[in-house]
């Protein structure tokens, strides 16, 4: 009992240390894991292991096979979730670079790997082609706290941020597939009666997870599922697809999940964000048992197994050879620098995935007298220590010295995709400002994607703004919705994470009647609050420039706005073409000179016959 609680405290304390620390979770977990497991022999009374996962005449958690049936169910659980994610929309929306980094990349490390552990350690060709398919994933839980606080261009980030996403999935797969092309064949994986077992296992893989995927998407959709009982109703047909296969063809279990998840993942399914969300959860707790156990379990004599300058030099090869040479050949046309090349192929931390289908297809084959099967486990869990401590301790300085991080974070987080919030990303985005809209109404968010601008459907009080390292480079704040008790609880909330150069929002009527005690961050004007702002952005939707002559004709300027209801002051635009936000302290601009502009909305001027130019909202 005490072992069991011991072990999901750690887990959870694991992960909050992750979070507060801003590293990736499997580094402390599996730390926690070799210290109370194979460590511990080195300074206990008896040297037994603090913690020892298969029963072994005096203590265990797990007798006999237990350990390996709660990893594989545990694992179904996660693969599931996995393939839950994984959408043809954002598949068909991915530039080429991630496609080939996901087909092309994965083809590379999937080969190069295998030729660099038949060489270094003389495996058998099945083994390491297994050990190569283990180690394609990355996985978004590894990359994303690596770069969550590394400034970088949004495209760098994108890329990083999609290849962990998609090639979960992909990489598990190729995996299972490798390893029940080993299993089948007992040895003789080239027969034909081998190559008809792995066609069964294709066969009711691809049947289960393609038929139960749409029996519970139906059950959902007709509502013959209680809405309290739809998350353990899908946990439940989770494990019993994954049992169920498993008995019509042995070792297809993890496969069906696989394809599970990824049809119910593409259907038009309406609790799928609810879905998920139990799922994540799920498999924390899951995952920071498993990586406990199965770290713990590894004993010191595998360790010692790879203790060679050989697992150095497969380390260096995977890092330094084979992950660029997958980078840059699938980067070939692209629009990508030289150094982001480089820092893309330094950026390939391993995950959790990888460790975890490791040590079940290492504990499997290892009990079936696989030759060098016992090198598997050890060797997985090394390329993922090592590169997410080596990712985790240097992608930052390495940014710094090949010049992709950015000295200054321009982009502009707009919250709220309003008419008039789309009116004011389209002029920035047509001024080379990377903007990111949020809002959770869909139909706002469709219609600033019409526009093409970047809009994240998204609730502020969660914290998945935070982990989305494609905002990395955002730097400004500016929260325009109609509520302001939300737009004082952004300002609070994401000022220091993404209003690092300055977090602004409207005014609401209290300060409207006070202009003597503006708030510092308030927008625009004093008199500008949301209603102004959505009437005239309804009458007149278009932004205008007015060429300024100094600082006076700018304040005169900014007194029309006061007084006309259909004119919101927005932005001063200097003559190098930079665009600084007018604030409520309106007259805080005191050095204009000819050459800069004065960004508005709403109607023209009404007496000024200067040149304008305008930016109308394309509906």
């Amino acid at each position: 009992m005490l072992e069991l609680a011991g072990i999901i405290i750690l887990g959870i304390l694991a992960q909050w240390v992750a979070w507060r620390l801003k590293l990736p979770a499997i580094l402390p977990l599996i730390l926690i894991g070799l210290m109370v497991g194979p460590f511990s022999t080195l300074y206990t009374v008896d040297g037994s292991k603090l913690i020892e996962p298969i029963w072994n005449g005096d203590n265990g958690l797990f007798p006999g096979e237990g350990l390996y049936y709660f990893v594989s169910l545990a694992i179904s659980i996660i693969l599931f979730e996995g393939g839950l994610t994984l959408k043809r929309s954002e598949i068909r929306s991915i530039g080429p670079v991630i496609t080939k980094l996901i087909t092309l990349g994965s083809v590379t490390t999937f080969f190069g790997a295998a030729l660099a552990a038949y060489f270094l350690f003389g495996l058998s060709w099945q083994l390491c082609f297994l050990f190569s398919a283990l180690i394609i994933v990355t996985g978004p839980t590894v990359i994303t706290p690596i770069l969550r606080n590394i400034p970088l261009k949004k495209d760098v980030s994108a890329i990083l941020k999609w290849e962990g996403i998609l090639i979960d999935p992909i990489g598990a797969l190729a995996a299972v597939l490798v390893y029940e092309f080993i299993s089948v064949g007992e040895g003789q994986a080239y027969t034909m009666t081998a190559l008809v077992e792995f066609g069964k296992i294709l066969l009711f893989g691809f049947t289960f997870g393609f038929t139960f995927a749409h029996a519970l998407t139906f059950l959902i959709k007709k509502s013959f599922i209680p809405h309290y009982l739809l998350n353990v109703v899908t946990l439940s047909v989770v494990l019993g697809v994954f049992v169920m296969s498993d008995v019509f063809a042995h070792e297809s279990g993890l496969l069906a999940v696989v394809v599970m998840g990824m049809v119910m993942g593409n259907t038009n399914l309406p609790n799928i964000k609810e879905l998920l969300y139990f799922k994540e959860s799920l498999s924390i707790l899951l995952i920071s048992i498993l990586f406990i156990l199965l770290a713990a379990n590894i004993n010191i004599a595998d360790l010692e197994l790879i203790y060679t300058w050989k697992t150095v030099a497969l380390f260096l090869s995977i890092v330094l050879l084979i992950r660029p040479l997958g980078v840059f050949l699938s980067s070939i046309g692209s629009n990508l620098k030289l150094n982001e090349k480089l820092f893309i192929s330094w950026v390939g931390p391993r995950g959790i995935v990888a460790a975890g289908i490791a040590s079940l297809f290492g504990s499997k084959l290892l009990s079936r007298g696989e030759p060098g099967a016992e090198y598997i486990t050890p060797l997985v869990f090394m390329i993922v220590l090592g590169t997410v401590l080596l990712n985790a301790t240097t992608a930052r300085l390495f940014a710094k010295l090949i010049g992709v991080f950015l000295k200054k974070s321009e982009g502009i987080l707009i919250l709220g995709a309003s008419k008039a919030s789309r009116l004011i990303g389209s002029y920035l985005h047509q001024n080379d400002r990377h903007v990111v809209l949020i809002d959770n109404n869909q139909s706002n968010i469709d219609k600033a994607n019409k526009l093409g601008l970047e809009a994240i459907s998204a609730n502020i009080y969660s914290d998945s703004l935070t982990d989305n390292i494609e905002l990395s480079d955002i730097g400004y704040l500016m929260a325009l919705t109609g509520n302001s008790d939300i737009n004082k609880y952004a300002i609070n909330k994401f000022q220091d994470i993404f209003g690092e150069n300055g977090s602004f929002r409207l005014v609401d009527a209290d300060e409207m009647s006070d202009p003597e005690n503006n708030p510092k961050e308030g927008l625009f004007s004093h008199t500008v609050d949301f209603i102004k702002l959505t009437e005239a952005s309804r009458k007149y939707p278009a932004i205008h420039e007015i060429k300024l002559h100094d600082t006076e004709h700018y304040e005169g300027l900014i007194e029309i706005t006061k007084a006309d209801a259909d004119i919101v002051p927005l932005f001063l635009k200097n003559p190098e073409g930079d665009i600084e936000i007018i604030t409520a302290f309106s007259k805080d601009f005191t050095d204009i000179k000819e050459g800069y502009k004065l960004v508005y909305l709403g109607k023209i001027f009404p007496s000024e016959s200067q040149e304008k130019e305008s930016v109308k909202e394309i509906s």
